[in-house]
């Protein structure tokens, strides 16, 4: 013959098992290995696009800093001025696609010209020098950034 607990037992044990379990599976635990991290934080400058030679390519650059302390990969670019921006980098003189660059935390990640860089490719129009062009760059931890790149005379190069 079984005993029966009384009802007010048994929903006591019930109750406590319950609060034991979610605190096994407590928020703070999951934020403590977080602590201090504040992720990526991103900004853009010195962003600009040679006035391009030919009709239906050119080439962007910009400097990325992050102030953060993770990492931030730059997944792509995207723009109403081309229907494909690829990202590339340059090792001895050879130039070649990238599907990311790496801003690393408290550094930064400069597209320049004979470095890393944007090419813009099926051009919806030729820039000149003057014009205004939006950009809005995609990272994979981050939220997007839109960037307003003018468009400098062939030759320019940025003072540092």
């Amino acid at each position: 013959m079984r005993r029966r607990r009384p009802a007010r037992t048994l929903t006591a044990t019930v109750a406590l098992a319950g609060s034991l379990a979610l605190a096994g599976c407590s928020s703070a635990a999951d934020t403590s290995a977080h602590a201090g991290t504040k992720g990526p934080e991103l900004s853009v400058s010195g962003a600009y696009i040679p006035q391009p030679v030919m009709a239906d390519m050119a080439a962007g650059y910009f400097t990325v800093t992050n102030t953060g302390d993770t990492d931030a990969e730059l997944t792509s670019v995207s723009s109403d001025l081309a229907a494909d921006i690829t990202m590339h980098t340059t090792t001895d003189n050879r130039m070649r696609k990238v599907n990311s660059l790496t801003v690393p935390a408290g550094g930064r990640l400069t597209l320049s010209s004979g470095g890393n860089h944007l090419m813009l490719m099926e051009l919806t129009h030729k820039p000149v020098a003057g014009d205004k062009v939006s950009m809005e760059l995609h990272f994979a931890t981050a939220g997007p950034i839109g960037v307003t790149v003018p468009v400098e005379p062939t030759g320019y190069r940025p003072k540092d």
